[in-house]
C-alpha cells in the first residue's frame, strides 16, 4: 500500500529554527536521488511515525513536496542517543522501474522444533540486504523456522524470493542454528578434607 507523506521545504538552516521546529513535532529530513536534487525538509513526526509503522521502514511512500509528487524510500534515521526520539531523516527519491539496494530485518516465525527438544536457536543475522524495484520491497523477511531440528543450520539458500528480489549475500551465510541442549554442570559440594593426620589412628601400626 502506498502512503501519502507531507514534506515541506526547509529554508531557514539556523540551529534554533530547526531546534524550535522540533518543538512543534517536526523531523528535520533530507530528500535526495539521482534525478531529484538535494532538498531539506520537515515532516511532521506523528505522520511519520504512522506511515513508518505501516511500512516497517523498508516501503515506499508517496511523498508531496510543494506541488511535486515523489516517491521515497527511508533511506537512514537518527535517534537521540538518550531520548531516542528521530532527530532526523534521509529520503531516497526512488523510480519505480529502478532496482535498488535496501536492508530489510528478519523475522523467525514460529517455534523450532529443535527449541522444544531442549535446543538453543541462535540468530547470527538479522538484516538481510536485498535489491529490487521499490514496489517489491518487503517490510520485513519471514522465515518459518518451525521444522527446524537440534543441529540444523538455517542459510541464506533457504530463503524463497520468488522472484520478486535478489539477495545481496553468499548462499553458504548462516541466519539461524538450532545448538545442542546445555549440558548440566557437575555439582560439587566444594568440601575438601583438611590436611593432617586422621581423627584416629587406632589400628596403625607403630615403630616402637
Amino acid at each position: 500500500m502506498i502512503s501519502l507523506l507531507q514534506l515541506q521545504l526547509r529554508t531557514d538552516h539556523r540551529r534554533s529554527y530547526v531546534k524550535q521546529m522540533r518543538k512543534q513535532g517536526r523531523i528535520p529530513a533530507v530528500v535526495y536521488g539521482k534525478k531529484t536534487n538535494s532538498q531539506p525538509v520537515f515532516v511532521d513526526a506523528a505522520e511519520f511515525s504512522k506511515q513508518l509503522r505501516a511500512t516497517g521502514g523498508t516501503g515506499l511512500l508517496d511523498a508531496q513536496v510543494n506541488d511535486d509528487h515523489i516517491r521515497v524510500i527511508v533511506r537512514d534515521m537518527q535517534k537521540h542517543p538518550i531520548r531516542h526520539d528521530i532527530i532526523h531523516i534521509d529520503f531516497l527519491a526512488v523510480d519505480a522501474k529502478t532496482k535498488i539496494d535496501v536492508s530489510v530485518p528478519i523475522h523467525l516465525v514460529g517455534e523450532a522444533a529443535g527449541v522444544k527438544d531442549g535446543g538453543v536457536l541462535q540468530q547470527a543475522m538479522h538484516q538481510l540486504s536485498i535489491r529490487a524495484l521499490p514496489t517489491n520491497i518487503p517490510s520485513s523477511i519471514d522465515i518459518d523456522i518451525t521444522n527446524l531440528q537440534v543441529g540444523d543450520v538455517l542459510t541464506i539458500s533457504h530463503i524463497q524470493t520468488n522472484g520478486a528480489y535478489e539477495v545481496n549475500h553468499d548462499p553458504t551465510e548462516v541466519i539461524a542454528s538450532i545448538l545442542p541442549p546445555k549440558q548440566e554442570e557437575e555439582i560439587h559440594s566444594g568440601e575438601e578434607q583438611e590436611p593432617g593426620k586422621p581423627e584416629s589412628e587406632e589400628g596403625r601400626e607403630t615403630t616402637p
